[in-house]
């Protein structure tokens, strides 16, 4: 994507990471999109890693990067999400908000913020590796309708 000015960033709103390309990759339309926010199974790298393996629209930027995460085996059959890396875990932090159209105010999706903490849980280093996961909610809202694929968003 070599044809944007300087000075050109990637920073999509909550909606549109969720209403726009989280609900394009859903669907299977827009393939080009991977080359945006790419598919990646973010559990298996450590957080200082993940910028390399960005979306062309994020690559060099110091402070935040996309991608879309597979749910894992273990959450698809009901149970809590793993996650863990090989080299510590993700703990959620604070309560999950929703995301709310602008148009019409509706619910259209869930975030959770996230931070890494190295070493094995409970005995964890926190470090200042933190995730924004978002997840598309669907009208009317069912939990055992979970999309298989969320968005992330990786910040230092």
């Amino acid at each position: 994507m070599e044809y944007l000015p300087p000075g050109f960033r990637f920073y999509p709103t909550e909606e549109e990471l969720i209403s726009f390309y989280l609900q394009h990759k859903l669907q299977g339309t827009r393939p080009q999109l991977d080359r945006v926010i790419p598919v990646v199974d973010i559990y298996d790298l450590e957080p200082s890693h993940l910028p390399q393996y960005s979306g062309e629209m994020c690559r060099g930027d110091p402070e935040q990067w996309f991608f879309f995460s597979a749910r894992q085996e273990r959450e698809a059959r009901g149970g809590r999400p793993s996650r863990t890396t090989s080299f510590g875990y993700w703990k959620a932090t604070g309560s999950p908000s929703f995301v709310r159209s602008s148009t019409n105010n509706q619910i259209i999706g869930m975030k959770k913020t996230m931070v890494f903490y190295s070493g094995r849980a409970p005995n964890g280093r926190k470090t200042n590796w933190k995730m924004n996961e978002y997840k598309q909610i669907i009208q009317p809202y069912s939990p055992n309708e979970t999309p298989q694929v969320r968005v992330c968003m990786g910040l230092h």
